[in-house]
């Protein structure tokens, strides 16, 4: 089995769903990317660039952005806490997962993947 996977299904509840159901999200949002294990943890890339990645804490779960610095919708929601190029969402239940929110910074993050900062 991938790493990647093993890594998910071996948390705890409620964070394994919640790992899981991130993980959906990314591979129908952007269906490009490839979901490997990287520095101990799922990575999903997009033409062997790193895109995002999933974390997963004592009571909480991120999905942090690669260069979320540059991600302009959804702030005030973004957690950056001392990152200087990464941001994510962080979620401590699955019901905190706001769906219209964590697509459209998906989505964000995958129409500025060109830029050249973001190599």
């Amino acid at each position: 089995m991938n790493p990647a996977a093993l890594y998910i299904l071996g948390k705890p509840e409620p964070y394994r769903s919640m790992l899981l159901h991130l993980q959906a999200t990314v591979e129908t949002v952007i269906p490009e990317t490839a979901l490997m294990f990287k520095w101990k943890l799922p990575f999903f890339y997009i033409e062997n660039n790193p895109f995002c990645y999933l974390n997963f804490s004592k009571n909480y779960v991120d999905i942090v952005f690669w260069h979320g610095a540059h991600l302009t919708k959804h702030t005030e929601v973004l957690v950056s806490e001392g990152r200087k190029h990464m941001k994510s969402l962080r979620y401590k239940t699955l019901e905190e997962i706001n769906q219209q929110i964590l697509q459209e910074v998906l989505l964000e993050a995958y129409t500025i993947r060109d830029r050249k900062y973001y190599r």
